[in-house]
């Protein structure tokens, strides 16, 4: 089985990696002929390294997440004799807990700190893709383990996961308009944009990989709107690190937490909402959540908020 599965892992290597190099370099060409600046030297090295360094943390890991996994697989509660049945239903059970490991990353601060490294870039092409969340290796594969007992092989879940990675790179683009029918049922590059927008009625929404129906599902589901009905869409964090150097990229949110955490004013109620809460939650409200944002940006709450010190919503 290991063999065999290294097999999968080589032929899906061999074919994602000219196909990455082969778009990126279709990408600058083109963003050059439009004359368009879609790529920095330093935002790409960044992209790069914060890959290498998820990469290695994955494979370190690799061996005990698989062990947890085999584990629950042995006591696994059903079987799913016919291969089609099998990679089908395994392809819609782990892109649907993909959907709420990405959306509690969005929501709960803790695995924001993790997570706000991919929407750090003001950029969006398809290295940003390769722009990973370093440490989510380390708490992924908790997400997958019903898929262990629903009676799928752990390397066939971590095979499934490298394919859907695959259609998540090719959706960071902004040269790919909209893709007719294809928007009702995948996550194409207009959501994914929407997903990293920064504009208040973009934010925390479009949070599938590879079907757009969970999002539609669960509320959290976005078009891209047309310049001339809403504003241009800006990319990044609502605030913007104060260093770009890969360190702070990857800190510069546990910092904020450890900030507000030392905190005398508070009591234990506040600090577990400033670790466990949604990012932009405040205690005496100097700053603003994604939601709150939204209500402000539609009159609710008025005019948005001076801009926090520290500790802000992305």
């Amino acid at each position: 089985m290991t063999i065999v599965h290294n097999l999968k892992e080589q032929i899906l290597l061999l074919i994602s990696t000219p196909l990455y190099i082969i778009i990126i370099g279709v990408e600058v060409l083109l963003s050059n002929y439009r004359h368009k600046k879609l790529y920095t030297w330093k935002d790409t090295f960044t992209n790069l390294y914060l890959m290498l360094l998820n990469g290695g943390i994955d494979l370190l890991f690799r061996a005990t997440y698989l062990i947890i996994l085999d584990v629950c697989y042995r006591h696994h509660w059903i079987s799913i004799t016919n291969v089609f049945s099998y990679w089908f239903l395994l392809l819609l059970a782990e892109d649907f807990l993909y959907y709420w490991l990405h959306r509690w990353d969005h929501e709960i601060r803790l695995f924001w700190a993790v997570h706000v490294t991919h929407h750090s870039s003001e950029h969006m092409n398809f290295t940003v893709g390769f722009r990973s969340s370093v440490f989510q290796p380390l708490y992924r594969f908790v997400y997958f383990i019903p898929l262990a007992y629903l009676g799928f092989k752990p390397l066939d879940i971590v095979f499934m996961y490298s394919v859907t990675q695959i259609w998540g790179i090719f959706v960071h683009t902004e040269l790919i308009n909209k893709m007719g029918w294809l928007e009702y049922i995948l996550v194409t590059p207009s959501h994914h944009r929407v997903h990293h927008a920064s504009n208040p009625r973009y934010l925390d929404k479009n949070m599938g990989m590879f079907l757009i129906i969970w999002d539609q599902l669960f509320g959290t589901f976005q078009p891209e709107l047309p310049e001339d009905e809403y504003q241009h869409v800006t990319f990044g964090l609502t605030k913007q690190p104060e260093k770009t150097d890969p360190v702070h990229i990857i800190f510069h949110e546990w910092n904020n937490i450890g900030q507000d955490l030392s905190r005398k004013d508070i009591g234990w109620k506040e600090k577990w909402f400033y670790l466990f809460g949604p990012p932009g939650w405040s205690h005496d409200g100097s700053r603003q959540t994604s939601e709150q944002m939204r209500e402000a940006e539609s009159g609710v709450y008025g005019p948005p908020l001076p801009e926090p010190e520290g500790g802000s919503r992305f």
